[in-house]
């Protein structure tokens, strides 16, 4: 179906549909997955990003419901809180995001706002990664993620 046929998400919609939320948790997923070395890098033994993207593919396969993606989301924030390396912070809130779109597709806006966060001081990396994640965004989310809020 092409996007002039799908109709597209309605700015003001920090929900959207599941089916719509799903589209979105698969873009954020990988995102975040590109976010989480940074992160590891910090705290190699700190799980909680990981099971909190995990969380997000079990959603999508029908595994998880809402209220337990939720959580993994909670504990990531959690883990982003103890973190003190402003790169791991910025990575571990992108993955928190990520999960947490599973409830709410308003919270896609945050994974290229943390993003940019991650790498003070390499604007060239921070460039390079925002541009990954602005080619890969589903086209029709495009001005939801970016230009919605």
């Amino acid at each position: 179906m092409s996007i002039a046929m799908e109709a597209l998400p309605d700015d003001d919609d920090l929900t959207l549909s599941e089916d719509d939320r799903r589209e979105l948790v698969q873009w954020t997923v990988a995102c975040a997955e590109r976010m989480l070395p940074l992160f590891l890098a910090e705290r190699p033994h700190d799980s909680r990003p990981r099971e909190a993207l995990d969380a997000a593919q079990a959603f999508l396969r029908g595994e998880l419901g809402i209220d337990e993606v939720r959580e993994r989301a909670f504990a990531c924030h959690a883990a982003a809180r103890e973190s003190t390396d402003p790169n791991a912070i910025a990575a571990a809130r992108v993955c928190g995001q990520a999960a947490a779109v599973a409830h709410m597709a308003g919270h896609a806006r945050q994974v290229p706002r943390y993003t940019a966060k991650a790498f003070p001081g390499d604007r060239s990396r921070r460039d390079e990664e925002l541009a990954w994640q602005r080619m890969r965004v589903p086209e029709r989310f495009d001005h939801y993620v970016y230009d919605g809020d």
